[in-house]
């Protein structure tokens, strides 16, 4: 896709991160891993996003990110495929340029690895990722990556292939100064952890759209919340936040992380062998997987 094609994409719906799939080892499970994605390009999301953050981008080595990045695209031709990319500026620009050799139609830049940086480095460092590549490209502000209004402003005149624009702080004066004045030059990405929390206020502040992390194994109840929250239908939406999202919300915040391993134990409920997260990370117990297959059955 040309980067008008995928910001266009973007916008057209609701958008998800699928899991990343790993063995008893550890390592990538590619057989397991497209018959999900296969199942999830069978429901509306235009886009899916390989190697994202719920796909553990921060515990996937290099090259491994281009390895994931093709299996989605088999696994889904119709789909529009946006690879993650991070750490720092080097190594940023050779994940971009094997993503996009993958065959990725977009990339995801999350924020750079560990340190603070002034709004200088921030707009080298996004510079140098869309100089090195020709597909668009989407930033994700939050962490140590918070660009300023005029900071975006300028990468918008320097970088044509700069679509998008992700965002996990939840300052929606901030967010809202950003679609006030850069209109629609940019596509507008909700990015909080479980975004239908925080979707009718994004939407409020000019955002069209969001990524479901709970679209990975209730496809149909998220995109049923996002038709609602498109329709205007506030009683829908809250009558689905009150019995599945809050709920869900506990649970994520039992222990650090859960954010990504919720939604992987939701995923084997789901019947897809997507092993265990990675370390840092931790599963959910036996219990809270009990839990999460409640709710699931609970919400049909």
């Amino acid at each position: 896709m040309t980067p008008d094609e995928i910001k266009t994409a973007l916008g057209a719906g609701l958008l998800s991160f699928p899991v990343t799939h790993f063995d008893a080892d550890g390592a990538f499970n590619r057989d397991s891993y497209q018959r999900h994605i296969a199942w999830l390009s069978g429901f509306d999301a235009p886009v899916l996003f390989a190697a994202g953050g719920t796909g553990e981008f921060f515990s996937l080595a290099p090259n491994e990110v281009p390895q994931i990045v093709a299996a989605a695209k088999e696994a889904a031709p119709g789909t529009a495929i946006v690879s993650g990319c991070g750490y720092g500026t080097t190594m940023a620009v050779s994940i971009a340029r094997a993503a996009e050799k993958a065959g990725a139609d977009g990339i995801l830049l999350l924020p750079h690895y560990l340190i603070d940086a002034p709004q200088a480095g921030l707009f080298a460092h996004v510079k140098a990722v869309c100089d090195s590549i020709d597909i668009g490209v989407m930033v994700y502000n939050r962490d140590n990556a918070v660009l300023t209004t005029d900071t975006l402003a300028r990468l918008c005149d320097a970088c044509p292939n700069l679509i998008g624009f992700k965002d996990g702080t939840g300052d929606i004066g901030a967010v809202r100064q950003v679609t006030a004045t850069l209109g629609d030059r940019l596509t507008y990405l909700g990015g909080m952890p479980t975004a239908e929390l925080f979707a009718e206020a994004y939407l409020g502040a000019g955002f069209t759209t969001y990524s479901s992390a709970v679209f990975n194994f209730v496809p149909a109840l998220a995109n049923r919340f996002y038709a609602a929250l498109r329709a205007g239908e506030r009683t829908t939406c809250e009558a689905i936040l009150r019995d599945f999202f809050y709920p869900f919300m506990a649970l994520r915040g039992r222990e650090k992380g859960y954010a990504v391993s919720a939604i992987k134990a939701g995923v084997r409920l789901a019947g897809f062998d997507a092993g265990p997260v990675r370390v840092p990370l931790t599963d959910l117990t036996g219990a809270e997987v009990e839990m999460l297959q409640d709710l699931i059955a609970r919400n049909g």
